[in-house]
């Protein structure tokens, strides 16, 4: 499988595994200037880059918060989780959001977020009048423990 990044901006920077065993590759923001996320506010950033999974239709892309970013400066995608579906050709924008309660400012070329490659599986969608049952049952929210 290939990862295929097209340049829509030249400042852009092509995302790399950081080290050997990462999971995620860093994006990050594609600015003119920097920008400042008010308090409570969420701002879109663009990465300037487009993609493509090569040949892999079983496959999506998902853009995680950087535990740094989110820990340090409060700062993590606003959707939780982006989801870059295989046949979107746009530009991969994060929506950051600054959950802390002062103005946090991103700067050309910073780190803002981690992009994920995980297989998809599409089952056939079935409704049924009755599910299996199981020890557990409908129990949730703390059914099994604290």
């Amino acid at each position: 499988m290939k990862l295929l990044f097209k340049k829509l901006r030249e400042n852009a920077v092509i995302p790399a595994y950081q080290t050997e065993f990462s999971a995620g590759m860093d994006l990050t923001a594609c600015l003119d200037a920097p920008l400042t996320i008010a308090a409570g506010a969420t701002e879109k950033v663009p990465t300037g880059l487009a993609a493509e999974l090569d040949g892999e239709k079983n496959a999506v892309l998902l853009i995680y918060a950087r535990s740094s970013l989110a820990t340090k400066l409060g700062l993590a995608p606003a959707n939780c989780v982006g989801v870059v579906d295989w046949d979107y050709r746009g530009e991969l924008i994060v929506a950051l959001h600054n959950h802390s309660d002062k103005p946090q400012t991103i700067n050309a070329g910073e780190r803002i977020a981690q992009l994920v490659v995980t297989p998809i599986f599409r089952p056939e969608v079935c409704e049924v009048t009755e599910l299996s049952d199981t020890e557990r049952g409908a129990g949730g929210f703390g059914s099994t423990g604290r």
